[in-house]
């Protein structure tokens, strides 16, 4: 099984996003990936007009169902960051779309401090199965609660995907790219499993992500690595 994870930088505009999530579905289709993770809030970036829109699931929706589109054209099984507005309140999202039209989801457990603002927590973990493999889910600061991914290990997950969209101030992102890089490598050590890092790129939002998306193998050896910049499909067969 080929698995890959998306570097990418993120803007405003949905529109963008989407023809850039295209471009990235063709290329896995030509590489022949089976399963694809873009970065957290890939689809919209942080869009703060749009989050606070109540039409929000509107401008969603459709969207979600041209990448459920490809995803069913390629026969990729994609994960994709993403808001989406609940009764409860705004979700830092990521859908699992399956080539077949059927999708699954993951809201963000531990949002950040900045992000409690917005969005409200999660209520659970999420594990999926494709082509007789079994993943875990995670999105950004979720990757330093060590129960999670126990809770995957436990219930014999071959890899755990984490959507990132690590953006910070220009110096703080620079002393913490250490710090989100050991951390899938630990979890992969821990556990014995796969771990895929997909992060966000570029500037956005007056911040900065520093990008070094990766695939860790469960020995944790750094199966492939981005760079600090690059625009990029990283992928890995396990």
């Amino acid at each position: 099984m080929k698995v890959g994870v998306v570097q990418m930088k993120i803007s405003n505009n949905i529109e963008n996003n989407l023809l850039k999530i295209a471009k990235f579905l063709e290329e896995a289709k030509v590489e022949e990936v089976d399963l694809i993770c873009f970065p957290e809030m890939a689809l919209t970036g942080y869009n703060i007009q749009l989050l606070k829109s109540m039409d929000l699931n509107d401008v969603i929706l459709p969207a979600v169902d041209k990448i459920s589109q490809l995803a069913g054209k390629y026969s990729i099984c994609c994960v994709i960051g993403h808001p989406f507005r609940e009764r409860e309140g705004l979700k830092n999202r990521a859908s699992i779309i399956f080539p077949d039209g059927r999708h699954e989801k993951y809201d963000k457990l531990y949002p950040t401090e900045l992000e409690k603002k917005i969005f409200s927590n999660g209520k659970g973990t999420l594990v999926f199965e494709y082509k007789h493999k079994r993943f875990g889910i995670a999105i950004c600061r979720d990757q330093n609660f060590y129960d999670i991914f126990k809770e995957y290990k436990d219930k014999s997950c071959d890899g755990v995907f984490i959507l990132a969209a690590h953006y910070y101030n220009p110096k703080e992102a620079r002393w913490k790219i250490d710090k989100n890089r050991s951390i899938p490598i630990t979890r992969a050590v821990e556990n014995g499993y796969y771990v895929f890092l997909a992060n966000a790129t570029g500037a956005h939002l007056n911040m900065v992500s520093l990008g070094h998306s990766l695939i860790v193998d469960e020995s944790g050896c750094i199966v492939c690595e981005a760079n600090e910049t690059e625009e990029v499909l990283l992928t890995a067969e396990i």
